[in-house]
């Protein structure tokens, strides 16, 4: 492989507690009661404003939303490394990519200048010659801007670049930039790969070696 593109949370960072944690402090603040950890996860992966507005239900308004998704970035800035940790194998495998020359690159949903400060706090930022978020560009994934600008800035081949991720977002963003999808099973979303199967499956980071060296 050319090019390895992850996305963030589920894939390379156990980050659920943490916006469990958030999520519900935006709904207190909005004077609801709190959502078990299972829904929050369901609600994950097609960035923040996406995430409070299905957090808040139907039936709250836009001016709510803005309203709590303001409040939700701001606590979840100040919280967002309190029990979030890198999964299992990721450091290790992520030092052995970077010992072969292989570009690594983040791609998000996440606001960009928060993964950058997360991945800061984790000691991994170093890795990635770039990190994209969901304001990165004009669309989010499933869009495939982000990819293509990855792949434009890193000179690789599309049929030699893997986008690695863990929810059907990720392997339809794969799908619509043309390169191939490698899907975690221990990340959030898991059950969607069962709609949009990805070309690999991996149930511990350390599987993806074999994968990008061959």
């Amino acid at each position: 492989m050319q090019l390895i593109i992850f996305d963030l949370d589920g894939t390379l960072i156990d980050s659920q507690r943490d916006l469990v944690n958030a999520v519900n402090a935006a709904r207190r603040h909005m004077g609801l009661s709190e959502l078990d950890p299972p829904t929050v996860q369901s609600y994950v992966g097609d960035g923040a404003p996406t995430l409070i507005r299905r957090a808040l239900g139907p039936q709250a308004t836009e001016s709510e939303v803005e309203q709590a998704l303001a409040f939700f970035l701001q606590y979840y800035r100040q919280h967002m490394l309190d029990y979030t940790v890198l999964y299992d194998g990721v450091r290790e495998v992520l030092e052995v990519f970077r010992g072969v020359a292989i570009p690594m690159a983040v791609l998000t949903n996440k606001p960009a200048h928060i993964a950058q400060a997360i991945l800061e706090g984790l000691g991994i930022s170093n890795h990635f010659f770039r990190i994209y978020g969901g304001n990165s560009f004009a669309q989010k994934k499933p869009d495939p801007v982000g990819v293509y600008a990855l792949l434009q800035e890193s000179g690789a081949a599309r049929e030699r670049t893997v986008l690695v991720g863990d929810s059907a977002v990720d392997v339809r963003t794969a799908r619509n930039a043309g390169v191939l999808a490698c899907g975690v099973t221990y990340g959030f979303q898991p059950h969607t790969f069962q709609t949009d199967p990805p070309d690999y499956l991996l149930h511990h980071m350390s599987e993806l070696v074999p994968v990008v060296l061959g």
